[in-house]
């Protein structure tokens, strides 16, 4: 377990690469938000990218799982700052790949219009540009979630429809949502990209969408506000569908990878193959 001081504040990371060579590229896994963490690329699809020749990023972002939880500070651009100083400080030579997963992704983009320099490619899961559109809708979701996930109805509710884990998920969402001012700053972020500034984002991008997401309909948005982008929605997956098609996300991006013209390497076993 590794932490680092990033912008004053503790954050957990790791690392991980190819056990019988150099790395072929550098990719970044930043995860989502309120009650998400790094442990969902560790523990899926993380090692089958390092074994397919790959440098494997992945950080608990401020707030979330063994990093430091202050009780403000949650601005977007706070975020995009930490994936900023986090690539300077592990002295990540050149462009890297970024992966987000839902907030991940839109801090992803947030780095992507700040420092195009710095970005190869992106690859955003369930996700989107951090527009006054997305700080709007942000605002509905983390209020209400402010609201109702202290209560212990709507926990009940949660394990009767999703289990256990979701529930537990939900709770620490709750606490997470109650004790700082994560659901005021990230309505309030600065840094966000007017529909005219899209074009900042010239990196290729694909998108990828559960195809029974709620935010589906983000795909096409997306597809066409973006100058190199395209979309992939994957069938009977929803909003969940990093952790509930692993090895579908993990084929996808070493497809995408290969596009951009990385030498991945297969992963081998079964738990990563190629798209086909």
């Amino acid at each position: 377990m590794t932490f680092r001081q990033i912008n004053g504040l503790r954050l957990h990371v790791e690392r991980m690469g190819p056990q019988d060579g150099p790395p072929v590229a550098t990719v970044v896994l930043v995860h989502g938000l309120p009650a998400d963490s790094m442990a969902s690329y560790y523990f899926t699809i993380a090692p089958l990218l390092a074994a397919a020749g790959l440098d494997v990023v992945m950080y608990d972002q401020r707030g979330h799982g063994r990093s430091a939880r202050p009780e403000s500070g949650y601005r977007l651009e706070r975020f995009v700052d930490d994936l900023e100083t986090l690539l300077d400080s592990l002295d990540v030579p050149g462009a890297v790949h970024l992966v987000g997963n839902c907030f991940g992704g839109v801090v992803v983009f947030g780095l992507t219009a700040r420092r195009p320099d710095r970005v190869a490619s992106v690859f955003a899961i369930e996700s989107e540009p951090p527009t006054p559109q997305w700080t709007h809708k942000m605002n509905g979701h983390l209020e209400r979630g402010r609201r109702e996930l202290v209560l212990e109805e709507t926990i009940a509710e949660i394990t009767e429809k999703h289990g256990a884990h979701m529930a537990r998920l939900g709770r620490s969402a709750g606490r997470f949502l109650s004790t700082t001012s994560l659901a005021d700053d990230i309505p309030a972020s600065a840094e966000t990209l007017q529909p005219q500034e899209l074009g900042r984002i010239k990196c290729p991008v694909l998108g990828v969408y559960g195809a029974d997401s709620e935010v589906v309909e983000l795909a096409a948005e997306i597809a066409h506000a973006l100058p190199d982008c395209r979309t992939v929605l994957v069938p009977d997956q929803d909003h969940y569908v990093l952790s509930g098609a692993p090895e579908q996300i993990c084929a996808l991006i070493l497809d995408w990878l290969a596009e951009q013209g990385v030498a991945v390497r297969p992963a081998g076993g079964d738990g990563c193959k190629r798209a086909s």
